[in-house]
């Protein structure tokens, strides 16, 4: 591994991981290939350590690695046109199936953009 985990000194013995991504759109459940899922180390107090690597997709959207220590990681996950994607697992089974749905990027507004109303203009006559 091209770091270090924080590990559980107590048991005196690592216990190791294979991971498996697949990373699929949110609307339609398609692969989505060549997407960098990327893993950072999380140190005691959360925060992300040094370090980290790079895996890519396939065709199929699955990308897999061997040898992550037992304890929490963080994953983040870009690919083009999608939104960034990243949260923490808790890394703690022989084997782990991990799925992550990237969402497309939603509307930006703006305090220029004329808002656009659904319901029928109120009148602006006053009752007599």
């Amino acid at each position: 591994m091209p770091w270090a985990f924080a590990s559980d000194k107590s048991s005196g013995q690592q216990q190791y991981s294979k991971l498996l991504f697949t990373v699929v759109k949110d609307d339609n459940n398609k692969p989505v290939r060549n997407a960098s899922v990327i893993l950072h180390p999380v140190n005691k107090n959360g925060t992300q350590g040094k370090g980290g690597f790079q895996l890519k997709t396939d065709s199929e959207g699955n990308t897999a690695t061997e040898g992550i220590p037992y304890g929490p990681i963080r994953v983040q996950v870009l690919a083009p046109g999608f939104q960034t994607f990243g949260d923490d697992y808790q890394v703690n089974q022989p084997t782990m199936d991990i799925r992550i749905r990237l969402k497309r990027p939603s509307d930006q507004f703006s305090t220029y953009d004329k808002p656009k109303s659904t319901q029928p203009p109120v009148s602006q006559d006053k009752p007599q």
